[in-house]
Order: structure tokens, then sequence, then C-alpha cells
């Protein structure tokens, strides 16, 4: 496996807020991090230092590159789609491929074809005509026939209906099949991406409260679903949440308490989504 990322104490500031506080993980070819976190937990402020758009303290290599001072060299292989719109909106789509294949010397103009020609869109269309799902596909296809070797989507699927999410997370495990890559999510829809993440990072007011394998992070935690006379028990070992059911109630808890509390009930696994919550809103 090749090492593509490698973030080391990272923090960054705006005038008295920190915005992102000590944060490191690498990242080797195949790996897909989760970058999670409710608005203003730092997560646009870590993909700007990725991408060399805002200064930071810390260590940051991409691709073996620095992201400030070999920017030039770093956007050959590292792509970014994010909710905003930022393809040139007079352009037609024909016209953004021909730009492309003369700008950038990786671009793959037959395989932008053939990724297009699975789609609804005409090579004629203008790109301010598109749907939001089209200009999606359009600029997924237009990095991917690209040898990026890192991508970092940015709440790429807002607004987008189930089909063309599908149809674009679909292209995404492609890629990733398809050479030695990386790939980043930023997303508040947890669950839509779980089955793609290797690993995750979890942010909350700049600070990392949870990251590792995705495995490993959810092997810390258990959810116990018992009747009311376990409450007092189970309030004792400090859940992380809790939720009222018909006649019971469901505890999230340390996997070290499940021999301890085996015989109160139903034990099961809890989802990336379920422990995304509970972190958020404790001490909240």
């Amino acid at each position: 496996m090749m090492q593509l990322v490698d973030v080391q104490n990272v923090s960054k500031s705006y005038q008295t807020k920190l915005a992102v506080n000590n944060i490191s993980f690498t990242l080797n070819s195949g790996q897909v991090l989760g970058l999670l976190g409710h608005n203003g937990a730092g997560k646009s402020s870590l993909i700007n230092a990725l991408l060399g758009a805002k200064s930071y303290r810390g260590e940051i290599s991409v691709c073996g590159l620095s992201p400030v001072n070999e920017r030039a060299s770093l956007m050959l292989h590292l792509g970014y789609i994010s909710d905003v719109d930022v393809l040139p909106q007079w352009m037609t789509v024909k016209q953004i491929l021909r730009y492309t294949n003369g700008v950038q010397p990786s671009f793959d103009l037959v395989k932008a074809q053939q990724l297009l020609a699975n789609t609804d869109i005409q090579q004629t269309s203008k790109i301010s005509a598109l749907s939001k799902g089209m200009k999606v596909q359009l600029h997924l296809a237009l990095t991917i026939a690209t040898d990026t070797k890192v991508l970092i989507l940015d709440e790429p699927t807002l607004g987008l209906d189930l089909i063309y999410r599908d149809t674009f997370y679909r292209h995404l495990i492609e890629w990733m099949h398809d050479g030695d890559r990386t790939l980043i999510i930023a997303s508040h829809e947890v669950s839509e991406i779980e089955h793609l993440l290797t690993d995750v990072l979890i942010l909350k007011q700049g600070n990392s409260i949870s990251q590792g394998g995705l495995e490993n992070v959810l092997q810390q935690y258990i959810v116990v679903e018992a009747t009311h006379e376990f409450t007092k028990q189970l309030q004792a070992l400090k859940p992380l949440a809790s939720k009222p059911g018909l006649g019971s109630n469901k505890w999230l808890i340390s996997s070290e308490y499940q021999q301890q509390v085996s015989e109160f009930g139903k034990i099961s696994n809890p989802t990336l989504q379920e422990l995304f919550i509970a972190l958020q809103q404790e001490n909240h």
C-alpha cells in the first residue's frame, strides 16, 4: 500500500476561534475516510488545509507534496468536488471536455466520454441547463478521467435524488478499484456513506472525538435493549446515549461492560449514525 495522505498535528485558527485543533491521521491507497461533524465542527477548515487553500500550523503531505508550497504539482493528482457549483455555466459539456483535455496533461478524454455516455447528459447541452444531479455526474466524470490519486468530496450528494446518488457512489467504487487511490468524504449523510468507509474521523468544535478504522471505532461500543427494571444499573455505567421504546430502552454503552450486561437484554452493535449522533450530543 502507498501512503497518500499524511496529516500531523494540524491546527487552524481564525482570529480567536480555534477551528481545527491538533488533528493527525494518515491514509494509504484503498482507504476511504469519512470526515464527519456538524456545521462548524472544522471539516471545511481541514479540507481547505489539505487543498492548500488556507494556511495552517502543523505538517501535511498529499501524494508526497506540500499543499501550500507545491500546490500546482499537487493539483495534478488531487481532486475536489463539493456541493458548490464551480463548473463554468456558459460552457457546453463538449467545451468543458475539450478545455480540460487541453489544460490537464493526465486527462483521458475517451474515458470521460465513456462515463458520460452512460448518463442522460448531452455533449451539446450548456452546463447551466443541466440539473444538479447531472452537474455532479459531469464533475465526477471530469475528475475520475484524470490521474487523480486523492479525491476529496464535500457533501457531494446534497440535493440529489436516490437514483443519482446510487450512480454517483457506484462510479466512485469503480474509480477506487482502478488504481492506488484514496478517498475523503465529508458528509452529514452518515448512513448513506457508512458502507463505503474504511476509516472515520469525527470532529466536534475542531477536536477529534473519535477516529480510527471504522470497525475498531464501532467495536468500542454496544447497544443494549433492556426493560425498565435494569435502568438504574445501566445508568450507573455512564451510557453515551439512551433511547426510549415500548416497554424497553436502548442504551449505547462502552463495550467493556458487555459481560456485565449480558443478562440485561438483547445486545447488538451500533451503526455509525447512532454513534455519531450520540457523540455529538454528549455534554452538549
